[in-house]
């Protein structure tokens, strides 16, 4: 909400996102469908899981980790197959730090977007 009850801004909202993507190709490395499932690989410890829980294919979801290990250069999970319990996937330390670095990046960018947000509706409203 952007103004009081009533006001001409009071339905306006900001939306906005940030992701990585790679600097000539523009491919996405790290948006927040690719956060989302990594932190699921990281939690569930299975890409299968992963991808249901998020409603995709499991092909969506090894596309969206494959692309981006791609671009990167470096793998961000470790696909152990089958056996006796099945198998399973974890995220590489590469992947891990990234996951952990983008979640600072996140916090710090909407506590400072919301902060440049308020200041921007309470001029606007005055």
């Amino acid at each position: 909400m952007a103004g009081p009850k009533g006001s001409k801004y009071y339905d306006i909202f900001l939306d906005f996102s940030i992701f990585l993507k790679h600097k000539e190709d523009g491919h996405p490395i790290l948006t927040e469908e690719h956060f989302e499932l990594l932190l699921n690989i990281g939690e569930l410890g299975s890409l299968v899981a992963s991808a249901e829980k998020m409603k995709i294919s499991y092909r969506k979801a090894w596309e969206l980790v494959r692309q981006s290990e791609k671009t990167l250069g470096f793998q961000l999970i470790e696909k152990h197959r089958g056996g006796r319990d099945g198998g399973n996937s974890v995220l590489t330390e590469e992947g891990k730090n990234l996951i952990e670095a983008y979640k600072e990046l996140r916090f710090e960018f909407d506590s400072s977007v919301k902060r440049i947000v308020k200041d921007f509706f309470h001029k606007i409203n005055e």
